[in-house]
């Protein structure tokens, strides 16, 4: 009697533990856009809507895939901010991690060794929480007026994709950028019709990283 209610809990243990397995490899992978203002969805009416990361949702769901869309992006957000705040974002599984940051640094002209830095300790603290995370790197720019530090910003993002054998896009607002059409009176966020241009410069790259 002991050794068959034994076998029961035995099974019973089994058949739970495979009911988790099952219930784990059914749930979404996550997608995390990590940014400042742009990826925030500045100046949207309902960004969860309109904003990029709100249409590469879209996208995704037209596609049929299994995957879910977490916009961390927060406008105002420099680099140093970033990497003050990843530890807590990372609290979640993260399957791709989208890092969009270094606007705001280069806009207010701060050393581009601290910006490179700063990007290089957080794409390390998140493959420290998943070192099978796949990391896509938004790369940006300044305007031409700024001379020799525009040219030396525009080209740090390519080697720190390469560095961390992250996927590149080489200039998330490609399109958009300095096209009063697509952007708010501001001249630097996009607007909605922006967005939907944003949303597409990402979906080409990042596509081809998901799975059915």
């Amino acid at each position: 009697m002991v050794k068959s209610l034994r076998r029961i809990f035995i099974a019973t243990g089994l058949s739970c533990l495979a009911a988790v397995a099952v219930v784990a490899d059914e749930s979404p992978r996550t997608i995390l856009f990590y940014g400042d203002s742009l990826t925030a969805g500045y100046g949207m009416d309902d960004p969860t809507i309109t904003a990029f990361p709100a249409l590469i949702q879209n996208k995704i769901d037209e596609a049929g895939l299994d995957y879910r869309v977490v916009n961390a992006g927060l406008s105002g957000e420099t680099s140093s901010g970033g990497l003050r705040r990843i530890n807590w974002v990372m609290r979640q599984p993260v399957d791709i991690f989208v890092l969009e940051l270094g606007g705001n640094d280069g806009l207010r002209g701060l050393p581009l060794e601290l910006l490179r830095d700063n990007l290089q300790v957080i794409l390390d603290r998140v493959r420290t929480k998943n070192p099978e995370v796949q990391l896509i790197i938004a790369g940006m720019r300044m305007p031409p007026s700024m001379g020799e530090y525009a040219a030396n910003f525009d080209a740090l993002y390519a080697p720190l994709a390469a560095e961390n054998d992250a996927t590149l896009i080489p200039f998330l607002l490609e399109g958009v950028g300095g096209d009063p059409a697509l952007n708010l009176p501001d001249g630097i966020h996009p607007n909605p019709a922006g967005h939907s241009i944003v949303a597409d410069n990402v979906w080409t790259v990042l596509q081809d990283l998901l799975q059915p």
